[in-house]
């Protein structure tokens, strides 16, 4: 008969075992959005580095369904044992402040990494009567209510956009949600609103169709738009962007979500990489999980504002 403190001896170890061996088997990324997102797409831009960096496959599987939050889900209720890992953005803080019920409590995901930073666009329709965001703003000031603005849905990241544009400008605008940022654009071409508040990306075919930007929400302006300002620069104290982190569940262990954070930090320091997130509108980002955590605890106080403002705070 083996000895009991062998057996406890050995019980202990195991844990330390499998954290040194970590990983002899493919990781799984979840994306809670469809194949063909902007999601998806960043995260098989990584795909094959950060494979290359754990040796072992990154495999990609896409759960769609309730704004993203089955697909976090899946992955809260996944043992921590850092085979099953989510990608998300925004929408962790901005889906639970303003809907009660969701099969998951997101702040009990563990950060692994950021790995994208993306300031969204203010886009204004060609024969809007303005040339520039501070005009745009005179406008609106001029016509309460009447200016409208269109962005992927209520609560989203780009409507909250909007509400922190009019509450340091003094303004009223009319937001119009869609069911994305393509839908919004469409009619931006249309003429059939008069600004959208989107992604570079989504907004790029109204710019070829004489639709103009006249503003950029994160910190600086962007390479691809050296002459749109940032809001900030009208709008002193602006500076919204969205952002995409790999969480693990909770409960995994800390050496563990190091070496995962150190793959996909060897995705992004990527040269090629990093080029072919910048043509997706998005930055990349090199960042421990402790940054990473700190940034969702920020914006989490930051959006929760916004939504309140807003009227869209659940309540329960």
């Amino acid at each position: 008969m083996i000895p009991r403190r062998a057996l406890l001896g050995a019980a202990l170890a195991t844990p330390a075992l499998a954290q040194e061996g970590f990983p002899n088997r493919p990781v799984r990324l979840v994306v809670a959005y469809s194949a063909g997102g902007v999601a998806d797409t960043c995260c098989r831009i990584l795909q094959q580095k950060v494979g290359e960096a754990l040796g072992q496959p990154l495999i990609i599987e896409n759960r769609t369904g309730a704004s993203g939050a089955l697909g976090g889900a899946h992955v809260a209720q996944s043992p921590p044992d850092g085979y099953t890992l989510l990608v998300e953005g925004v929408t962790s803080i901005t889906l639970p402040a303003a809907h009660k019920g969701l099969p998951l409590d997101y702040s009990t995901l563990v950060p692994v990494t950021q790995i994208t930073q993306a300031p969204y666009v203010l886009g204004v329709r060609k024969d809007f009567p303005a040339e520039d965001l501070r005009g745009f703003l005179a406008e609106a000031r001029r016509r309460p209510g009447e200016v409208t603005f269109g962005t992927p849905g209520i609560a989203h990241i780009g409507h909250l956009m909007g509400e922190l544009v009019q509450h340091l400008a003094g303004v009223r605008l009319e937001h119009i949600p869609y069911r994305g940022g393509a839908d919004a654009a469409r009619d931006l071409i249309g003429q059939r609103i008069d600004a959208a508040i989107i992604s570079e990306s989504s907004l790029q075919p109204a710019f070829a169709n004489g639709a103009r930007p006249f503003g950029v929400t994160g910190a600086r302006r962007r390479p691809n738009l050296p002459q749109t300002p940032a809001i900030g620069e009208v709008l002193p104290g602006y500076d919204l962007s969205t952002w995409m982190i790999i969480f693990a569940p909770a409960g995994t262990p800390a050496p563990i979500v190091e070496r995962l954070g150190a793959a996909f930090r060897h995705a992004t320091s990527d040269t090629t990489v990093r080029s072919r997130l910048d043509q997706t509108g998005n930055d990349a980002v090199v960042g421990s999980a402790a940054e990473a955590a700190a940034l969702v605890a920020r914006d989490r106080v930051t959006l929760t504002q916004l939504i309140r403002q807003a009227g869209l705070l659940a309540s329960g």
